[in-house]
Formats: C-alpha cells, sequence, structure tokens
C-alpha cells in the first residue's frame, strides 16, 4: 500500500436523528460512489452539544463514512442536500494506517466516480 493511497482516505463522522434518515443518507453517497462504504450505527448515541446558546442533547445515529479526500466536497454537498439538521455534523478525520487490501479497494471504489465524472457519465 502506497504511503499516498493511506494519506488519500477518511472516515467521516455524521450523526442523524432518526435511522430512517441515517440509512436514507447511506445508501445515497454509496450509490452515487461518493463513499466506498457507510456504517450505520443501529443503537442511538447520546450527543451534547450547545445550539442557539443553550445546552441540548439527542439521541443520534452516527455514521462512519469510509472515503477518499477528494470525495470530501461531493460528499458533504449531498450529506448536506438530503440532511434534516440546519448545520449537519461532518468531521473529516485522516485514516493514518488500515489492511492494504481494504484502503485499496476504498481508494479503487470511490476513484470510479471520478473516472465516471470526467468521461461525462453521472
Amino acid at each position: 500500500m502506497s504511503r499516498a493511497k493511506v494519506r488519500n482516505a477518511r472516515i467521516v463522522l455524521v450523526t442523524c436523528p432518526s435511522l430512517a434518515l441515517a440509512r436514507k443518507i447511506a445508501r445515497a453517497v454509496v450509490e452515487k460512489r461518493l463513499a466506498a462504504c457507510v456504517n450505520v450505527v443501529r443503537s442511538p448515541v447520546e450527543s451534547f452539544y450547545t445550539w442557539k446558546g443553550r445546552l441540548e442533547s439527542a439521541r443520534e445515529h452516527l455514521l462512519l463514512i469510509k472515503t477518499a479526500a477528494e470525495s470530501l466536497s461531493g460528499l458533504e454537498r449531498e450529506v448536506k442536500r438530503l440532511h434534516t439538521y440546519a448545520v449537519p455534523e461532518f468531521i473529516a478525520l485522516p485514516i493514518t494506517g488500515g489492511s492494504p487490501e481494504c484502503l485499496a479497494w476504498l481508494g479503487e471504489t470511490t476513484a470510479a466516480r471520478s473516472r465516471e465524472t470526467s468521461s461525462g457519465q453521472p
């Protein structure tokens, strides 16, 4: 596995207010090849945050989205388009290591979209 491929891999965290929305976003971003894989954490997480000056808490479903760095802007646009929050969580973390075969698959899966886009296909 080349270091370039490892540096290119990202995990994106997104929280959703419902399991239905989490699944909708997961399907959409994988179908559009903006992500290679999305894990939907089915057990709700409890989130605490400040919103409009008030301490809030919510039960949310967490998405762990595996993607490539060059897919981040398109992925963020799609998440924002589908999400119901005014400001959805979208946090990208670098993947610093992992199975060479898995990281190669991640890069190949998301690169397929890049090839389609550059050839004029959707």
